[in-house]
C-alpha cells in the first residue's frame, strides 16, 4: 500500500469519526433543548382544571395582553379600526352560578387611537365623543347568562350620558394557574351597536345614499384577567 493511500485512508477515518461525533453531540444537544422546552412550556401552561373555588372570585383587567377596539365602516367598502389604550375594569365571577356573576368596565375617551392623530382628535369632539364632558364609557352588568358553549352578559352601557342596555355574546378561555401560580381567565368577546342610539351622529350620506361613517359600530373584546386574592389583584406578568 503506498504513503498516498495510506494518508487518504487516515484522513478518511479521522474525518468519518469528527462527523459521527458531531452527530451525536448535535442529538444530545437536541434531546436537552426539547427537555428545557417541555419543562418551560409546563410551567407556562399548568392544569387548566382548576376547580370552582380556585376559579370563583373577583378579577381584574391585566391591561398589557388586552385590547378593547372598534370598527366602522367607511363609505361602504372597508372596516376601519380603532380602540381604546387606556380602560379597566372587574369581572366578578362565579362558576357554580353564573346568574350571581357581576361584569363592570370603563374606557377612557382621551386614549382613543386610530393611529391617525387627525382622526383622533375629531373623534374627542364634539361630533363624537365630546371629551370634554365624557371622558369615559362605561358598562355594567345587570345579568349574565350560559349560551351553548358561550355567555351572554347584559348590561348598561353609557356613552356621551346616554345610557342603553346592550348584550355581549362571550367565550371564557380557562381559567388556568401562570408559572407564577396565578389564577388568569381570557375573555373574548364581539357585538354591534349603532352609535346614532348614543348620540353620537356626525357624518352624511353619499349621492348614493350609502352613509361616509356607518351607522353599525363593531366592538370588540378580548381581556386576560387576573384574580385578585383579598381583594388585592396580583402582580401582572
Amino acid at each position: 500500500m503506498t504513503t498516498r493511500k495510506i494518508r487518504y485512508i487516515t484522513t478518511f477515518g479521522i474525518l468519518s469519526l469528527f462527523v459521527t461525533f458531531m452527530l451525536l453531540a448535535s442529538r444530545i444537544r437536541s434531546n436537552a433543548d426539547s427537555l428545557d422546552m417541555e419543562k418551560r412550556f409546563a410551567s407556562v401552561a399548568t392544569d387548566e382544571k382548576l376547580s370552582p373555588d380556585e376559579t370563583k372570585g373577583l378579577y381584574s383587567i391585566d391591561g398589557s395582553h388586552s385590547y378593547v377596539g372598534f370598527r366602522v365602516t367607511h363609505m361602504g367598502l372597508v372596516e376601519v379600526p380603532g380602540n381604546f389604550k387606556d380602560f379597566r375594569g372587574t369581572i366578578d365571577f362565579n362558576p357554580m352560578s353564573v346568574k350571581n356573576s357581576a361584569v363592570e368596565f370603563f374606557a377612557y375617551v382621551k386614549s382613543i387611537d386610530t393611529r391617525i392623530n387627525g382622526r383622533d382628535n375629531h373623534l374627542k369632539s364634539k361630533d363624537f365623543f365630546e371629551l370634554e364632558n365624557y371622558p369615559e364609557i362605561s358598562f355594567k352588568s345587570t345579568r349574565l347568562k350560559k349560551k351553548g358553549k358561550g355567555y351572554r352578559v347584559y348590561g348598561n352601557l353609557t356613552i356621551k350620558g346616554v345610557t342603553k342596555e346592550v348584550m355581549i355574546p362571550f367565550r371564557i378561555y380557562g381559567p388556568i394557574k401562570d408559572q407564577g401560580g396565578i389564577v388568569r381567565m381570557g375573555i373574548r368577546g364581539e357585538t354591534t351597536i349603532n352609535r346614532r342610539d348614543f348620540n353620537v351622529n356626525y357624518g352624511n350620506n353619499l349621492p348614493s345614499g350609502i352613509p361616509v361613517i356607518s351607522d353599525s359600530v363593531v366592538i370588540q373584546i378580548q381581556l386576560e384577567t387576573v384574580k385578585k386574592e383579598n381583594g388585592i389583584a396580583k402582580k401582572d406578568g
